[in-house]
């Protein structure tokens, strides 16, 4: 299923702060807001939704097993817990968890079960928040690259993806560390970690994203980035004689 989030009060504008959105752009307008959008019944329809990105942030190895099968799927459990490293209860732990908010389907009726997933998109444009697999993605990336967790831990996810967008113009070369160091307000070495650490995340979202485009809607098609199998981080794609076992 897909979350999608959009301001439909407000022509589309391709504009992306270097910032990712921390700094708020303009206040969204009042009319916004009104009885009908602020009824229980609308704002309930929309909790579900919200949760789940809620969840997915404050889980970074939720978010991975996620975006594995978002990416990969049809998967198996054992393929699951074979290329993430992960034990056999924790799979199965996180996979229910995962079909429980609804971004796992799991099909029963195979042995050994497939799962797949809908990509995920939340979209506000007002100051502007975008959540898409690439950025999941990226942040999932902490709990397999100690980098990624140091700048997380110091700087917060805003800034994540602040850095993730700084990372996809500095590879369509657009603009270099130092810049990016300081469009996001962080020292000039942690630009540089975060830059080459966003790699995979930029790898593979180009290639497996739909909503790609979303966050690089200037460069998707311009970024110089390494093949995705050979970077470090990336979880491999189940090979087929791995899928007729």
């Amino acid at each position: 299923m897909d979350f999608e989030l959009v301001d439909m009060t407000h022509p589309q504008q391709n504009r992306v702060l270097p910032d990712g959105g921390i700094d708020i752009r303009d206040p969204p307008p009042t009319d916004m807001l009104n009885e009908e959008t602020l009824t229980p019944e609308a704002l309930a329809r929309n909790a579900p939704g919200l949760e789940t990105v809620v969840e997915l942030l404050n889980q970074p190895a939720l978010a991975r097993v996620y975006v594995y099968v978002c990416y990969w799927g049809p998967v198996t459990p054992p393929e699951v817990m074979d290329n993430l490293d992960l034990s056999k209860s924790t799979t199965y732990e996180y996979v229910d968890r995962l079909v429980d908010l609804g971004l796992i389907d799991r099909d029963g009726s195979t042995r050994p079960q497939q799962l797949t997933a809908e990509p995920l998109v939340l979209v506000e444009q007002q100051l502007p928040i975008i959540i898409t697999p690439t950025v999941l993605h990226a942040f999932a990336l902490q709990e397999v690259d100690e980098d990624v967790a140091y700048f997380v831990d110091r700087h917060g996810i805003g800034k994540l993806v602040a850095a993730l967008r700084g990372a996809g113009l500095h590879f369509a070369g657009k603009t270099t560390q130092r810049m990016v160091a300081s469009d996001i307000d962080v020292r000039d070495a942690d630009a540089m970690l975060i830059v080459y650490a966003l790699v995979p995340a930029l790898a593979v979202g180009r290639d497996h994203d739909p909503y790609f485009e979303y966050l690089f809607p200037d460069v998707h098609d311009q970024m110089d980035l390494p093949d995705p199998k050979e970077t470090e981080t990336t979880p491999a794609e189940p090979q087929d004689d791995e899928r007729e076992e």
